[in-house]
């Protein structure tokens, strides 16, 4: 009966599932750790973003990574990491939970920052490390004015307590020294919020608020969409303004993940021209536009100067030098065929970035192409003017379509890369072979793209340079935008023109020129009154320049000289059938010449028959040349001549390596009218006022942090009865070091 009589203790009041709720997402949210976990995100991706280029052409991501990863990786926002939604959304949760964190724990830190503790017990300042205890020969009060002018003299903040009942009477004082330290926490907080801020309002989330609140549809390429358009009373924005010379213009463009958007100025920006000083050595020193920004509202037009590292600041907007492109320049280029195809040489004239123009296809015929597949576009992409580089790094070399970097003591052109600069990563040595930079004169650049939208980029300059004491014309080639470009190079003839090479190249194509070359060959080498020496001499020079020229293939010679099928060691290819239309390797050049040895020399005595059958071709091939001349008016070469030995040395390469280029046409650089752009990147970032007042914060918080120490003391006093006074004294510190213990 009695255990029914116990009181049964009460169960605390259920709280709602909904307050619960609130509770746990509000103490996540402020918690320390869920915002080191967010920090610890940011920097990864800010990792991701340093490493991987940002807002790169796609097609450079899919020529690095390949389509699988390069899909994925932008399907995660990698390519442009710090507008990506996903990196925004974490850099406002950071701002929240910081906010939560300063909310919570300010209230706190500012009562601490109050109070003294001067209402401690006096047995409590035992339990400090640093006490000490002893007595004054004062009197209470004399003692209590005593030690508060002690205290005062260092400049420490303090407060007394003074008890008259109970078991402790005295005077409790309570100091403190350096409470500037519980400032730096509340600093650095308040400094990644404001920092954070910052950066969400100058980055891309005002611009990705508005284009979702007015349904925007970003464009690409130069197509306006009609709803493409910001206003021109954005607050926030970053942008590029192309403005070639002689023009005017006022229509920033905003690149977005998935287009571009206009951003309009309130202003237009004319360039009256864009301006480049360099050094004696050829290298630029300073890049500067001279503009004129016309203010529609107030009816006025001021001068400026824009450089590198000095932006002009105008009603909000800071006008940056970003880079420089061709504003248009036309170009007259010569059209030149390599083959022995029925179009003539033509000249061309183009803009740049602006004109196309057809390639008739016939042209491919005999090249890999297929007459009537749809004609191929030409399209003149760049005009570089002045090109400085490095030539100490050029190496000696034989080819067109080998990697970039043969091996050393390799003789392989293909292994030039003007662009390459000499690296010491990381190294503060200085290079032992000596920089020689040179200006190699002007530079075309175009590109070939075939029916299917495939297309190879070229690089043809328009002067000869001196490599190896020989001059010759460098004609580039790469496969895509992520590729360095593979040169060919060409002999410069007696007029430092490539005309004698070109004139040479297609001669070889022409079988009846063959045949006469292979005729005179054999008239100057064998005797006069041998006639059958001359014959069998003769058709070796024809069949030499039919392999030389890929008119034959090593196989099908083999098998005439047999009498049987001959094997014939499989030849490489080149993977370049996007504009050739096939894959199948080219024939000819000097590796024909070695197949067919290969084939049906014995081993033994395959150096014999190669020496021999070399100085068969070059024969053939200077008669080749002369007969050439000797069409287009010109005296003939002289076997003897220094020169004209040192032109046919680097024309049987380099006509080797013609093999491997992958077009029946170059097109050379004859004259052209430059017009400059300047790229500037116009920004309204009223948010950088905030990041720098972050910046600030951050600095004084952590140097608070790190150089003040707060550190506390409680001294109690108290009447000894024999007319003096008893202390007791307690010191604490945020950091225990030496100077605490000095103290």
């Amino acid at each position: 009966m009695s255990a029914l009589h116990t009181p049964v203790p009460s169960a605390p009041p259920a709280r709602p599932p909904h307050a619960s709720w609130r509770r746990e997402a509000l103490e996540l949210l402020a918690s320390m750790r869920f915002a080191i976990a967010l920090l610890t995100v940011i920097c990864i991706a800010s990792a991701i973003g340093t490493v991987v280029k940002q807002g790169e052409p796609l097609v450079n991501y899919v020529d690095q990574f390949g389509p699988f990863w390069a899909d994925v990786f932008g399907t995660l926002g990698l390519y442009r990491v710090y507008s990506s939604s996903w990196f925004l959304v974490i850099l406002a949760f950071l701002v929240i939970s910081t906010s939560l964190c300063i909310a919570r724990n300010t209230p706190k830190i500012l009562a601490d920052w109050r109070t003294h503790k001067e209402h401690v017990r006096a047995s409590a300042l035992k339990a400090f490390h640093h006490r000490a205890e002893g007595r004054l020969a004062r009197p209470l009060a004399d003692a209590q004015q005593h030690v508060a002018s002690l205290l005062a003299s260092p400049g420490w903040s303090v407060k007394t307590q003074t008890r008259t009942e109970g078991a402790e009477q005295g005077v409790m004082f309570g100091a403190r020294l350096g409470a500037a330290n519980k400032f730096g926490y509340i600093a650095a907080h308040a400094a990644i919020v404001l920092v954070c801020l910052g950066g969400l309002f100058d980055g891309d989330l005002i611009i990705k608020v508005q284009a979702w609140a007015n349904q925007l549809q970003p464009f690409q390429g130069r197509i306006e969409s009609d709803r493409g358009r910001l206003s021109v009373d954005n607050p926030a924005y970053r942008a590029q303004l192309f403005v070639p010379e002689g023009q005017r213009s006022g229509a920033a463009v905003v690149n977005m993940e998935d287009g571009m958007l206009v951003q309009p100025l309130p202003f237009d920006i004319e360039l009256k021209r864009f301006k480049v000083e360099y050094y004696d050595t050829g290298m630029p020193k300073r890049f500067a536009s001279d503009i004129v920004i016309h203010d529609e509202r107030t009816k006025t037009s001021k001068p400026f100067t824009v450089e590198v590292n000095h932006p002009v600041v105008y009603d909000g907007v800071t006008i940056f030098q970003s880079s420089f492109e061709d504003g248009g320049s036309v170009v007259r280029l010569k059209a030149r065929g390599l083959g022995a195809g029925p179009e003539p040489e033509r000249q061309l004239e183009a803009r740049v970035n602006g004109d196309t123009f057809s390639v008739p296809n016939t042209w491919w015929v005999g090249h890999g192409g297929a007459a009537g597949a749809g004609d191929v576009k030409l399209e003149v992409t760049e005009l570089r003017v002045i090109n400085v580089e490095d030539l100490s790094t050029a190496r000696r070399g034989a080819g067109a379509a080998a990697a970039s970097a043969p091996e050393a003591g390799s003789t392989d052109v293909r292994g030039v890369n003007l662009g390459e600069l000499s690296k010491h990563l990381g190294s503060g040595a200085r290079s032992p072979n000596p920089k020689q930079l040179t200006n190699i004169g002007p530079s075309i650049s175009y590109k070939l793209r075939d029916a299917a939208g495939q297309a190879r980029e070229f690089q043809n300059y328009m002067a000869p340079i001196t490599l190896d004491d020989q001059p010759v014309f460098l004609l580039g080639v790469r496969d895509s935008p992520a590729e360095a470009f593979r040169f060919l190079r060409v002999p410069a003839d007696d007029r430092m023109s490539i005309d004698g090479w070109v004139r040479l190249r297609r001669d070889l194509s022409r079988p009846a020129l063959r045949e006469e070359a292979a005729r005179r060959f054999s008239r100057l080498a064998a005797p006069a009154d041998r006639g059958d020496l001359q014959a069998q001499l003769a058709e070796s020079a024809r069949r030499a320049l039919e392999l030389f020229a890929g008119a034959t293939t090593a196989t099908a010679e083999a098998a005439a000289t047999t009498g049987e099928a001959a094997s014939v060691p499989p030849r490489r290819t080149l993977g370049a059938g996007a504009l050739m239309g096939t894959d199948t390797a080219p024939q000819g050049g000097l590796q024909a010449l070695e197949d067919f040895i290969t084939a049906v020399v014995p081993e033994a005595d395959r150096q014999r028959t190669a020496a021999t059958l070399l100085r068969i071709l070059n024969g053939a091939l200077f008669e080749l040349a002369n007969l050439g001349r000797e069409q287009a008016g010109l005296p003939p070469l002289k076997p003897e001549s220094p020169a004209a030995q040192a032109f046919m040395t680097q024309a049987v390469l380099s006509l080797t390596d013609a093999v491997f280029y992958p077009a029946p046409v170059i097109f050379t650089l004859d004259s052209f009218e430059q017009k400059q752009a300047s790229v500037f990147q116009v920004t309204r970032t009223p948010g950088r006022n905030v990041v720098y007042l972050g910046c600030v914060l951050l600095i004084v918080g952590v140097f608070a942090m790190l150089y003040i120490r707060e550190r506390r003391q409680g001294l109690w006093v108290q009447e000894d009865g024999q007319g003096g006074s008893a202390e007791r004294i307690a010191m604490s510190s945020t950091r225990q070091t030496q100077d605490t213990d000095r103290e």
